[in-house]
C-alpha cells in the first residue's frame, strides 16, 4: 500500500510539473520576443499600455505558424510575431497598396525588419485583393479595421476583404481584430471622423464571411472612454476603449 501511495504521489507530481511546463511555454516565448533588442524605443514605451504580453497570449501564436499582419503600421506586432513563430514560421506584413500614397513610411517600418528577421515578407496588394503565398494560421489587424470603410481606402469592399481572409486561412485558423470602440448603435458613422467602429458592426461583417465568433477579450477595455472623442485627441490617445475579437474559420 505504501509503495502504491508513493507511486501515485510521484505520478501526480510529474503530471503537475508537465502541466506547469506547458502552461509557461507561451509566456516564455512572448517574454523573449518582447526583449528583442531590435525593437525600437517607441515600441517598448507602448508595451505597458497595450498590455502586449497578455494580448499576445490571447492570440495564441505558436512556433512554426504562418501569420498575416494586415495593415501593420511600423511593425509593432510584426517583429513580435516574427520572433514567436521562429525560423520555421513566416510573417506576411500585408500593406494594402492604398497606403502607398502616403509615401515610403507606409512600408519602411516593416521592410527594416527583414535583414534581421528573415521570416518577414512584405506584401502590397490592393486591399480588395488580399492573398498570401501560403495558407495562414492567423490573420491579425490592430486598430485599422475601421479604415476599411474610409475614403482613402476606396473605401474597400469589406465583404470581399473578409471573404479573401477566410479563404487564406487554414480550417481552424483565427482572425483577430483589435479596434477602437464606437458608441453602441453608431455602426459606421464614426470610422472616418473619430477612427472608431461599432463592435456589433464588426461582428456582423466578419460573421457574414463564414467566420464564427470564438471569444472577446476585455484586456484593453476602458470604461472611462465615452466613445465621443477622436482617438488621437487629448487624454484618450493611447487609452481608448478598445475591443479584441477572435473569430475562427470552421474546421469543416
Amino acid at each position: 500500500m505504501r509503495l502504491k501511495t508513493h507511486l501515485l504521489a510521484g505520478l501526480a507530481a510529474a503530471l503537475t510539473c508537465g502541466l506547469a511546463t506547458a502552461s509557461f511555454a507561451g509566456p516564455a516565448e512572448i517574454s523573449k520576443a518582447l526583449a528583442d533588442k531590435a525593437r525600437p524605443a517607441k515600441a517598448l514605451e507602448l508595451d505597458q499600455s497595450r498590455k502586449t504580453a497578455e494580448v499576445l497570449g490571447y492570440a495564441d501564436v505558436k512556433a512554426g505558424q504562418k501569420v498575416a499582419d494586415l495593415m501593420p503600421g511600423a511593425g509593432y506586432y510584426t517583429i513580435l510575431f516574427s520572433d514567436i513563430v521562429g525560423p520555421s514560421g513566416k510573417v506576411f506584413a500585408v500593406v494594402p497598396s492604398e497606403f502607398l500614397k502616403f509615401g515610403p513610411r507606409a512600408t519602411d517600418g516593416v521592410a527594416a525588419l527583414q535583414p534581421d528577421h528573415h521570416n518577414v515578407v512584405v506584401l502590397t496588394p490592393s486591399v480588395n485583393a488580399f492573398a498570401t503565398p501560403d495558407p495562414l494560421d492567423l490573420v491579425w489587424t490592430s486598430w485599422n479595421y475601421h479604415d476599411l470603410h474610409d475614403s482613402f481606402m476606396g473605401p474597400a469592399d469589406v465583404a470581399k476583404v473578409n471573404a479573401a481572409i477566410f479563404k487564406a486561412l487554414k480550417p481552424g485558423g483565427a482572425y483577430i481584430i483589435i479596434d477602437h470602440r464606437a458608441a453602441t448603435g453608431s455602426a459606421l458613422r464614426d470610422t472616418e471622423s473619430l477612427h472608431r467602429i461599432d463592435i456589433e458592426t464588426v461582428k456582423s461583417e466578419v460573421q457574414a464571411a463564414g467566420f464564427v465568433l470564438e471569444s472577446a477579450s476585455q484586456a484593453l477595455a476602458n470604461p472611462k472612454d465615452d466613445h465621443s472623442l477622436n482617438v488621437f485627441k487629448g487624454e484618450v490617445r493611447g487609452h481608448t476603449d478598445t475591443f479584441i475579437l477572435k473569430f475562427r474559420k470552421p474546421k469543416a
